[in-house]
């Protein structure tokens, strides 16, 4: 496009009037500075005239200018929030389709790239499954499943992934409950490994997610034979590798106190439930015979005769969160070394 015109070539019109035909009125609007206009009437009666000073137009790049300007959009993003490892998390939560969701996707990790951010985490809530397949498919994995959410994560830069993995290790307890008679609350599960063995065991079962070892002794003992009970400590614990879908299992033998002494067993799990003479429940031949069950008797039986300490739980705090945690140590130790 030009950039100026220094002289305008006389225009001829076929109007027969002493007026500005309308598209050179609407020409006139590009003049920048317009000296001298002559009008002259030929003798046919046409109009001639003569523009002495010179038309500027405006460039091609600033009409590209104004144009962008005007047009350009900043493209849509995933909402984000910042983890404390130079990643991203993205909480989904309004649907949308495939081919939309690719598009922000793409975008988002561009403008993450252009932070220096690393990981992206993105959770992703049951009601939009839909959205896995493109996911994956832009180089996302499996991190962990939740009943309500799957996560799946990505790695920016291009160096080794330090994301972390999943939780490792699931956590369980067993409950030795002794009365003052030297009796140890034992139970015969209807399902899983002991079932039909007629083996006589400790009360055990799972820690939840967000409760500690001790809230969790108290509880599993309650559940399965409806004693109450105290937590006092934990005596020792085991640690063992693919057990439960490949996980690792920490299992923490806790002792405890009973508050009460009647049973009320848990029908869905427990066979049967009672206190037994706790010599009796040593001489099981499938205690004896398994070292992991002997060792634990072992340590209960030194605990009885008071030639044993555990370990007991002691609430405190930390510099990083409010929340309270528990440290488990040997208190008689400790007072005793201070």
């Amino acid at each position: 496009m030009l950039r100026s015109l220094p002289k305008l070539s006389p225009l001829l019109c076929s109007a027969r009037t002493t007026n500005i035909p309308r598209f050179l009125a609407n020409s006139l609007r590009f003049v920048s500075s317009a000296q001298t206009i002559t009008r002259t009437k030929t003798s046919t009666g046409r109009i001639a005239m003569t523009i002495r000073s010179p038309i500027r137009l405006m460039s091609s790049s600033t009409v590209s200018s104004i144009t962008a300007e005007d047009h350009v959009q900043q493209p849509k993003l995933l909402k984000s929030t910042d983890d404390d490892h130079d990643g991203v998390i993205v909480e989904m939560d309004q649907p949308m389709d495939a081919a939309t969701f690719v598009l922000i996707l793409r975008s988002s990790i561009s403008h993450w790239k252009q932070l220096g951010k690393k990981g992206v985490w993105i959770k992703l809530p049951i009601h939009l499954a839909s959205l896995v397949e493109p996911l994956v498919k832009e180089g996302f994995w499996y991190h962990h499943a939740e009943p309500k959410y799957l996560m799946l994560v990505y790695w920016i830069p291009e160096t080794a992934n330090t994301i972390p993995v999943n939780a490792t290790h699931r956590v369980g307890i067993g409950a030795f409950v002794m009365n003052e008679k030297r009796e140890v609350l034992v139970v015969q599960e209807n399902s899983g490994h002991f079932r039909g063995s007629g083996v006589w065991k400790f009360p055990t079962g799972v820690v939840d997610q967000g409760e500690d070892i001790c809230v969790a002794a108290v509880r599993e003992v309650k559940e399965e034979t409806g004693v109450d009970s105290e937590f006092v400590e934990v005596l020792a614990f085991r640690q063992s590798h693919k057990s439960f879908f490949d996980k690792s299992d920490l299992f923490f033998v806790c002792m405890m106190r009973p508050l009460s002494s009647d049973i009320q067993k848990q029908r869905l799990e427990i066979e049967a439930s009672r206190w037994m003479p706790f010599e009796e429940y040593s001489a099981q031949p499938f205690v004896q015979k398994h070292d992991l069950l002997k060792y634990i008797s072992d340590v209960c039986s030194a605990k009885i005769d008071g030639q044993y300490s555990g370990y007991s739980a002691v609430s405190t705090s930390s510099s990083f969160s409010d929340q309270k945690y528990y440290l488990y140590l040997n208190a008689g130790a400790l007072k005793s070394s201070l």
